[in-house]
């Protein structure tokens, strides 16, 4: 049976949490076993926010790193630097050509980032759906993993395939459809006692893969509780329902039930579950953690995973290029 072509892109904005790991990531991994993938670090996109050249490389690098480190296989999926494809930007004019004012200035993430940023509200912001489109049409993908905040982004992708279809009346272009993780994501909350992890709420909200051992149980010690309960089998206040729930994705389940039996007759010590769990914590990160350090030594193994990509997602996209050039009338 042939595999579905399946796209995603990775913003190059830092190092990879624990809320990263449980929402796509994982999933990535299974899904290079199923599909025909392709992961790109999205450089291009990251330059609407103007990073300097040595945080451009810096950044983009890591996460190559880091995706790598959790489970991403170069020699399964195909992983690439999405500025190591111009055919890409040579799509993303095309599309741009059929792409309209108006619908544009409606993107909600557009408007967002107006008001979010009002005195850098650049070309590349109001254009990101078309470079998306472009990042996905290029090999042609039946499927996109997206949150929902990209959804709008997706629906776009869709319409920008569909106009170009029906303007040149041929099939260039699938129209994909969005891949579903359902069940299989888990939301991890953060140690600020509310919300999911994230970086947006500063770096002691989240437990990231490089994180030393002190580091990680300093954040964990700090992270927020009440009182404790007051009467047997008590509602969890969301705070230490969040502990309880960072327990689950790295502790035993007997641990978990130990500890949620002592709250539930009111002898909890949230010390001793925070030092129990800080240890848990540092065993499930401690491999990803030196994983990262022994890629990260090997420049010239990097580049030639970063050179084997690139030339994988090249020779899909120059077939699509060379169909598009074709299509529209230019020679190829």
């Amino acid at each position: 049976m042939k595999k579905e072509i399946v796209c995603s892109g990775i913003r190059p904005t830092g190092n990879i949490h624990l809320g990263n790991y449980f929402g796509a990531l994982r999933n990535f991994v299974k899904m290079q076993d199923e599909h025909d993938c392709y992961f790109f670090i999205a450089d291009y996109h990251s330059l609407t926010t103007h990073p300097t050249p040595e945080h451009l490389y810096a950044n983009a690098r890591q996460i190559l790193v880091e995706y790598l480190a959790a489970g991403l296989d170069p020699e399964k999926a195909t992983i690439y630097l999405q500025s190591d494809l111009p055919e890409t930007i040579e799509l993303y004019l095309f599309l741009n050509m059929n792409a309209y004012l108006g619908e544009l200035e409606r993107v909600t993430s557009f408007k967002d980032k107006v008001r979010q940023q009002p005195n850098n509200v650049n070309a590349g912001l109001l254009t990101y759906p078309t470079l998306m489109a472009a990042d996905i049409l290029i090999h042609k993908a039946a499927k996109v993993p997206v949150g929902k905040d990209q959804e709008q982004h997706l629906e776009m992708t869709r319409t920008f395939a569909q106009r170009f279809n029906n303007m040149y009346k041929c099939e260039a272009f699938p129209l994909p459809q969005a891949y579903n993780f359902g069940g299989e994501l888990v939301k991890i909350p953060g140690l600020n006692g509310s919300g999911k992890m994230g970086k947006s709420e500063g770096e002691g909200n989240a437990i990231f893969f490089v994180d030393e051992p002190a580091v990680l149980k300093k954040k964990i010690m700090r992270a927020k509780t009440d009182s404790g309960p007051t009467q047997p089998n008590q509602e969890k206040p969301e705070e230490i329902k969040n502990l309880f729930q960072l327990m689950k994705v790295v502790s035993t389940p007997d641990t978990v039930a130990y500890f949620d039996d002592l709250y539930n007759k009111c002898e909890i010590r949230y010390g001793d579950m925070k030092k129990q769990l800080a240890e848990d914590m540092e065993n499930f990160v401690a491999p990803f953690r030196e994983r990262i350090k022994e890629l990260g030594s090997d420049e010239a193994r990097l580049n030639r995973i970063m050179d084997m990509g690139k030339e994988k997602a090249h020779e899909s996209a120059r077939r699509t290029i060379d169909e598009v050039r074709h299509i529209i009338g230019y020679r190829n």
